[in-house]
């Protein structure tokens, strides 16, 4: 059995002996929440976080020490 399926069989085992309502109503948040989006985006986000994510997949980006490098060029111009 791996180690899913024994979680599961015991999580199961103990929610069907427990009366303990605090904690059932505890679990229950729990499995609604991890329902529920983390984050709500609007479409117009939704296509940003894609566009980006392509991005990454061409190569098109750079890598945190070329930004600051870029910037403290650009700084010194000021």
């Amino acid at each position: 059995m791996n180690s899913t399926s024994y979680l599961k069989k015991n999580l199961i085992s103990r929610i069907k002996s427990s009366n303990n309502e605090a904690f059932l109503k505890a679990l229950q948040t729990i499995f609604d929440s991890s329902e529920q989006e983390l984050y709500k985006l609007s479409q117009n986000q939704r296509n940003s976080v894609e566009a980006g994510r392509k991005d990454i997949e061409n190569g098109n980006y750079k890598s945190h020490e070329q930004v600051m490098e870029e910037m403290t060029i650009w700084l010194e111009k000021q």
